[in-house]
């Protein structure tokens, strides 16, 4: 018999748009909804921007439940399908769980300020001006590219890899690969590097060249520093987040779908 999930407490968050105000209402009396530092797991209702601000907002209060997303947004590529409420509570019982764990970046701005932000789909070092990026990539304590120029580099989870690395050319990895993506945007120099696919233990630096002449932003999902002088990433293994998906619609299977859309 397949294992069902016992959620007491649901906690239901929505977006400010129209179409997941709506939906909030119409659920509004389908259980006895609790605040979300009271809630077992949380109902997320918007798309997949909101849903990692859902997160990254759990992620952020060291309180990290479970979450059930409705797609009432665009892609909804963390969501589940909205079709009607009322066998909501029926799918969450019957949902499977997602374990996916965030990058954690560590920035040093060039003042000598350092942050440290975390991202569930991935870290992107982006050219501020119209000058070219140079950057320093080193993996695991050893340099690989002494100087890549480029508008930008970034790395990306499993889960993350069909989203921005995606447009960027680069690979989609399945949930339970134990790999990153690290894809340039737009390289010059080394011309033939077009990224590369690492370990998730693997622990990568940036350190930005000529940062004066060329400044370089960070970005972690929704984040951004500006001014950078170095980024060290690594997974977060101490902060493991929960999805829940219906049977059948999966992350992992929505990865491997994504590979054969044409």
């Amino acid at each position: 018999m397949p294992k069902t999930n016992d959620f007491q407490r649901l906690a239901l968050v929505a977006s400010d748009t129209d179409p997941a105000s709506e939906a909030k209402a119409a659920l509004a009396d389908l259980a006895d909804w609790v605040p979300l530092e009271e809630a077992d797991a949380v109902v997320v209702l918007g798309g997949d921007g909101f849903m990692l601000q859902t997160l990254h907002s759990m992620l952020d209060d060291s309180h990290v439940l479970p979450a059930y997303g409705l797609n009432l947004g665009t892609v909804g590529f963390l969501m589940n399908r909205f079709r009607n409420g009322a066998n909501v509570l029926n799918r969450i019982a019957k949902a499977r769980t997602v374990k996916i764990a965030p990058l954690r970046m560590e920035a040093v701005t060039q003042n000598g300020e350092e942050h440290t932000f975390c991202a569930i789909n991935e870290v992107s070092l982006l050219r501020e001006t119209r000058q070219t990026a140079k950057l320093e990539v080193s993996v695991s304590g050893k340099v690989r590219i002494p100087e890549l120029a480029c508008d930008g580099v970034l790395l990306a989870t499993p889960a993350g890899s069909t989203a921005y690395n995606l447009s960027a050319n680069g690979p989609i990895l399945p949930l339970d690969s134990e790999l990153l993506a690290l894809t340039p945007i737009s390289p010059f120099r080394p011309r033939r590097w077009r990224g590369a696919i690492l370990p998730d233990r693997s622990q990568v630096t940036f350190r930005v060249l000529d940062p004066g002449k060329r400044p370089v932003a960070a970005v972690a999902d929704q984040k951004e520093l500006r001014d950078i002088a170095e980024v060290r990433l690594e997974i977060a293994r101490d902060k493991e987040l929960t999805l829940l998906f219906d049977p059948g619609h999966s992350l992992d299977e929505r990865i491997v779908s994504e590979q054969f859309v044409v």
